[in-house]
């Protein structure tokens, strides 16, 4: 008696099809329809883990980790340079849902540079900022500018220590003349220094130092006079607001 065997079971093509287009693991190139592409690792058709996008229309390559197709951990953002081509890093630092968040460097030219906290893009946190100008704002950060307590020193040595808002001087802060061998001491608005005091700080080791020191303070209570000035300064503002 003839044996028959049951023939296997085909399944449709598409099935196949849908099966291998399925991006699971590691992966080489895949490209879009506007040319970008992506090299590494994939989860459930999304980009997750270690991998590579490179931006066609920017230009940029992004290097690193992925979630859930958003970059997320740590990695670097390229650029090519308008001047020779060749790619010089723009950022290197940690990322949440596609946006700058955590400690990161943003490269802003050859010598200027931020290194430190980063929320939703914008330098929020503490950090430090070199400028091409020779200064450099070391600080608290808030929406991108200078906000809280921090340190800006001048390219020729002098420096403020103080309080800023909206990235201007404001509330208590000193001021070193180190040029001069000064210290100011006093109230800041909108960066001008509105009432304070000057004395002579280092003024014999002073690169430039003033004419004649400083004479010696007779009041008796200078700091007193200050307050009282600083309390009168600021019942005037708190009028002109009304």
């Amino acid at each position: 008696m003839p044996i028959s065997k049951c023939l296997k079971k085909s399944e449709p093509p598409w099935k196949e099809w849908d099966q291998k287009a399925q991006k699971n693991g590691l992966r080489h190139q895949v490209f879009a329809v506007n040319g970008d592409h992506y090299v590494g690792e994939w989860k459930d058709n999304m980009k997750h883990g270690k991998g590579t996008q490179f931006w066609k229309k920017r230009g940029a390559i992004y290097e690193g980790e992925w979630r859930y197709g958003k970059q997320d951990g740590y990695g670097t953002l390229s650029l090519p340079d308008p001047g020779t081509g060749k790619y010089r890093r723009v950022y290197s630092g940690w990322w949440r849902n596609n946006k700058k968040s955590g400690y990161g460097i943003q490269f802003y030219g050859p010598q200027e540079y931020y290194e430190g906290e980063w929320c939703n893009n914008q330098r929020n946190g503490w950090g430090r900022m070199y400028y091409s100008n020779g200064e450099i704002y070391e600080g608290q950060w808030w929406n991108d500018k200078h906000h809280g307590e921090g340190m800006l020193r001048l390219r020729n040595g002098n420096r403020y220590e103080g309080y800023w808002q909206r990235g201007l001087k404001n509330g208590h802060g000193r001021f070193f003349h180190l040029d001069h061998g000064q210290l100011f001491k006093g109230f800041w608005v909108d960066d001008v220094a509105k009432c304070g005091t000057m004395i002579d700080f280092g003024r014999d080791e002073a690169p430039q130092p003033t004419q004649f020191p400083i004479p010696e303070l007779k009041v008796l209570d200078p700091d007193g006079v200050l307050e009282e000035a600083l309390a009168m300064f600021k019942k005037t503002e708190g009028e002109e607001g009304e």
